[in-house]
């Protein structure tokens, strides 16, 4: 691309057909076979070039660079203007010289310098339509007064140039008045491709779009999303900025930092404030220029004096392309620059045309004097634009050997752009005038600038450096770049270096890229960082590539660049936080500390039980044994035994038959406790309730009812399971919400059985209310006398099972947030029912495994008495009412009977009270019997009261229950002679002669009819 001014003024036909005519006396013409050798010998027609020809071609090029304030033309442009004009001079030739291409028809020129000036290349090229400007000279006069003398104007047929666009577009509203095309070789602004209003414009270089789509390309290939654009003033820079910020807001993914503009006239220090401004955004490096090679030096310079060498990542346009002109002396701050150039090759036949040219053969140039002088730095002759220099210039100088040469970059567009009017020429002849040779009449008056256009548009040919030369519907060229870089090589010389190529897409060779810091790696040129892994942009409001990395935090992953999404429920996020992935699942494990206790006290508790039902099997018909209620204690100890198995069916791991287990074992082995306690308290409570109404014994208080009472609670249970497996049948879950701590890496399935808090209550629920009404039967019998010893131990177990179950509740159900909540619930759980089980067992229980292991004499049956243990019972009688209330069960009678087995009766005489009785027979014993309770002054209720306190044990009378309820105190007869005296002996201490004497030497049988007496009539 070439450097634009500002955009062109709308077009007004009238202004410039006035302007032309009031040109037309002032714009001298130059021959050039009348140039004199000596180039300032006629300095005043050093501005145009003519050739003659059948068909004049004009020709735009920028000779001399924009002059200062007041001068429109400043120094010469070796490379840009001499090599440009040289190469359309050149390619004329080659083509008068094709007898293929326009036989017998020659191409002249009219070119034209645009001292790199939009507003003087407008005045210039009004040369190229006074043919067509219809000239009345009747009101024209010159400054002598004499008439106007209009010599015969070049009739223009077609356009070559310009090389800015802004030149382009000023001259292209002048053309397009009068019909006549343009093909620019330089000029690349988007602007031009509007067919609208630049319908007579073609080029053969891509337009700025294009360079501006490679360019974004580019930057996104670096990875660079935070750039700064830098434009020189004109539609050149404008719209190529404008080109590349649209195609970065439809693109997305890169921001630009700052638009600045460089003006027209810079002010002094104009150039280190531009510098200061791209500071502001540091993290800017790239900058995109679309600037034209005077300013890109300038902003080289500048960047230089501000020690930033080195920071900025230069990406220049076409009008930088692989010029050194800019680099010159800067090459430190300017390496690395990435330029970018349409595709191009070096055209050889022109290096050696240019090579050969000289002052002496070379007189139709008319600035190819100061070229000299320029090139080789000398002067010619006296009036040399280069006063300053002492050195003269021989004519003998060689290009190329005397001075450094490189062919300029648009070389080979100048000449496509002419090969392409020539071609369409060619083909607008041969349909006009069918193989007529030279020009035939409709081509010699005037040719038809519409027609011409549409032949240029269909143009196809290859050019001069083999590329297809072709133009769209817009008059476009492809878009075709070479990429370059600038680089320093080890030995300190720098070059530009094709890194890749854009055909419509990128084609980068990053490997071959180097930059100042040796680091192989890409430089940065970012607002932000990238976020790291499983952290989301949030982007700066208005700056879409600005942003602050937030970390997605909990249970979010990162779903997308800007988003953090929730893990479904089961899940967790990984490592990165990238996905999510499963939670892993966990179950109380055997080797757990929170399972160790709980299975010792378990694994305790079962030998203990099993120890216990051993023994009382071993010892099942033992007085103690019996005097137990072995079916009773067999149901109990099987309660006991399930509590502590419960522990193990709690920590093994889930599946539908543990679950299934669970539920029917957690709360039936306290039902089986729980119930049986519950009816030996409840047939205690109602034996001593009803002795206090009368004499009838309660209902269901044998063995078999005891049994049926006690399953039938049971069942209660078993149903309510029964139920529950049918509503909700029995399955494992993964609980997921248990361990969902705040950190996911701790996070933890749980896996359980698909028991809720509410069913684990209503499956011990039952077993608890046992519980509770047992304990409240226990309170009730609390004052069964002291030596009543079974109901005593119930009532502790009871009150203690209750105090182990209240600390259980507040443990279980204020744990139910932790984290631990399974190991703590779980283990509260088989504790509770461990203790429970240990208390009923040791309370008991163990007393009697006690006596029946280490007291066995205290276990065995009782014999019949003699009569010498008769006699012997009167004299031990003072002790009965002491030792009976600090002895343990049995110990009075038996150390009583026992004491007596040395005696063979007992006397007591007529005036110490004394009474002899003989060895007694049942009926003796019955008829004696009934002769005291005859008495009136001896109740049976005094007769009660006394053989409580001897003869309570609660076994033997529900062993002799039946026997009673047959039998009646009253129903004895008086028929006994063995009493002989009474006399002097009150009834209380007859009373307990006679209980002495019956329990030494009664059968069994009749001590359980005492024993229930006692319990009945308290």
């Amino acid at each position: 691309m070439e450097p634009q001014s500002n955009p062109q003024p709308q077009s007004n036909p009238g202004i410039f057909i006035l302007l032309a005519a009031s040109y037309a006396c002032l714009l001298p013409v130059v021959w050039p076979q009348r140039l004199p050798i000596d180039p300032q010998a006629a300095p005043e027609y050093a501005h145009s070039i003519r050739l003659d020809g059948d068909i004049v071609l004009g020709g735009l090029f920028p000779v001399h660079s924009r002059g200062d304030r007041g001068t429109p033309c400043g120094d010469l442009k070796k490379e840009k203007g001499i090599h440009r004009l040289e190469a359309m001079m050149f390619a004329i030739d080659l083509i008068n010289k094709d007898p293929e291409l326009l036989p017998n028809i020659t191409l002249g020129a009219r070119i034209l310098d645009t001292c790199s000036r939009d507003t003087y290349a407008l005045e210039q090229s009004l040369t190229f339509v006074q043919a067509l400007i219809e000239r009345d000279g009747s009101d024209v006069r010159c400054a002598n007064g004499d008439p106007p003398i209009f010599t015969k104007p070049d009739k223009i047929v077609g356009v070559i140039g310009a090389a800015a666009s802004s030149v382009s577009i000023m001259v292209a509203n002048i053309l397009r008045l009068f019909k006549i095309p343009q093909i620019s070789y330089a000029s690349t602004a988007p602007e031009l491709s509007d067919n609208t209003r630049y319908d007579f414009f073609s080029r053969v270089v891509p337009p700025d779009s294009y360079q501006a789509q490679a360019m974004m390309d580019i930057v996104t290939a670096m990875e660079w999303n935070y750039v700064s654009t830098l434009a020189s003033e004109g539609n050149y820079g404008e719209s190529g900025v404008e080109a590349f910020v649209q195609i970065s807001r439809e693109t997305g993914g890169v921001c630009i930092a700052q638009s600045l503009k460089i003006p027209r006239e810079p002010k002094p220090g104009e150039f280190d404030k531009i510098i200061r401004r791209l500071l502001e955004t540091s993290n800017a490096r790239a900058i995109i220029m679309f600037a034209n090679e005077d300013d890109i030096r300038r902003v080289l310079d500048a960047a230089k004096r501000n020690n930033q060498t080195g920071h900025f990542l230069w990406v220049g346009s076409d009008s930088w392309g692989s010029k050194i002109s800019p680099v010159i002396g800067q090459e430190r701050v300017a390496e690395g620059a990435i330029t970018i150039l349409p595709k191009r090759a070096s055209v050889d036949a022109f290096d050696r045309y240019f090579r050969s040219r000289s002052l002496s053969n070379n007189r139709r140039n008319v600035w190819f004097a100061e070229f000299w002088e320029e090139n080789f730095n000398c002067k010619l002759g006296m009036h040399g634009k280069r006063p300053g220099i002492l050195k003269k210039c021989t004519g003998l100088e060689k290009v190329g050997r005397d001075s450094s040469y490189e062919q300029e970059g648009k070389v080979q567009f100048v000449m496509d752009a002419v090969y392409a009017m020539a071609h369409a020429l060619h083909h607008m002849h041969r349909k006009l005038c069918h193989g007529y040779p030279g020009l035939c009449p409709r081509m010699a008056g005037s040719i038809d600038g519409k027609e011409l256009l549409g032949h240029i548009r269909a143009v196809n040919f290859n050019g001069s450096a083999g590329t297809p030369v072709v133009f769209n519907e817009n008059g476009d060229a492809p878009g075709r770049y070479d990429i370059f870089q600038y680089q320093i090589t080890n030995r300190s010389t720098a070059e530009y270096r094709v890194i890749g190529s854009w055909t419509n897409k990128l084609h980068l060779k990053v490997e071959a890229m180097r930059w100042k810091t040796g680091d192989p790696s890409l430089p940065a040129s970012v607002c932000s960082l990238p976020c790291r892994a499983g952290e989301r942009k949030k982007v700066v409001k208005g700056v879409p590539c600005c942003w602050h990395c937030e970390r997605c935090e909990g249970y979010h992953y990162q779903a997308s660049e800007f988003m953090c999404e929730l893990c479904p429920y089961e899940m967790r996020p990984d490592a990165n936080r990238t996905g999510c992935v499963p939670i892993p699942i966990i179950k109380l494990e055997w080797h757990s500390p929170w399972a160790v206790v709980p299975v010792f006290l378990s694994m305790l508790g079962i030998i203990a039980t099993s120890f216990v039902i051993v023994t009382f099997v071993r010892y099942n018909d033992t007085p103690i044994v019996r005097a137990s209620g072995r079916e009773m204690s067999y149901v109990l100890l099987t309660g006991i035994f399930l509590c502590y198995a419960i522990t193990f069916l709690m920590i093994a791991a889930p599946d539908v038959g543990v679950c299934s287990f669970r539920r029917i074992f957690l709360g039936l082995g306290m039902c089986f406790s729980y119930a049986a306690l519950l009816t030996k308290t409840n047939r205690i409570h109602r034996i001593f309730e009803q002795g206090k109404k009368s004499v009838t014994a309660p209902r269901f208080i044998s063995p078999a009812s005891q049994l049926v009472i006690t399953f039938s609670l049971i069942s209660v249970q078993l149903l309510g399971v029964f139920v529950w497996f049918a509503v909700d049948p029995p399955h494992t879950v993964v609980d997921y919400g248990e361990q969902r701590t705040q950190d996911p890496r701790a996070a933890r399935g749980v896996l359980k059985c698909d028991i809720s808090d509410l069913s684990l209550i209503c499956s011990l629920g039952y077993s608890i209310l046992l519980m509770v009404t047992c304990t409240v039967y226990a309170i009730k019998t609390r004052g069964v006398p002291e030596t009543f010893n079974e109901a005593k131990p119930i009532g502790f177990t009871m009150y203690t099972t209750c105090i182990i179950w209240l600390a259980f509740i507040p443990i279980f159900f204020g744990t139910s947030q932790s984290a631990e909540r399974m190991y703590i619930q779980t283990t509260t759980l088989t504790i509770s029912l461990s203790l429970s089980a240990s208390v009923s067992l040791g309370m008991l229980y163990m007393p009697k495994v006690y006596i029946i292991l280490f007291h066995p004499e205290q276990n065995v049956p009782k014999r019949k008495r003699s009569f010498k243990a008769i006699v012997t019972a009167a004299t031990m009688s003072g002790k009965l009412s002491q030792k009976g209330s600090d002895r343990p069960n049995g110990e009075v009678k038996t150390e009583l009977c026992e004491s007596m087995e040395t005696n063979s009766g007992w006397y007591v005489g007529p005036r110490t009270g004394s009474m002899v009785v003989h060895h007694l027979t049942m009926e003796e014993v019955s008829s004696f019997f009934s002769a005291i309770t005859s008495d009136r002054s001896v109740s049976a209720l005094t007769i009660v009261n006394f053989s409580t306190r001897l003869m309570p044990q609660l076994d033997f009378v529900v062993q002799v229950s039946y026997f009673i309820q047959k039998t009646s105190v009253q129903n004895f007869k008086v028929s006994s002679p063995y009493v002989h005296t009474i006399g002097g002996i009150n009834s209380s201490l007859l009373l307990k002669q006679v209980f002495n004497l019956l329990c030494c030497n009664l059968p069994e049988n009749m001590l359980q009819v005492l024993n229930y007496i006692s319990i009945y009539s308290h």
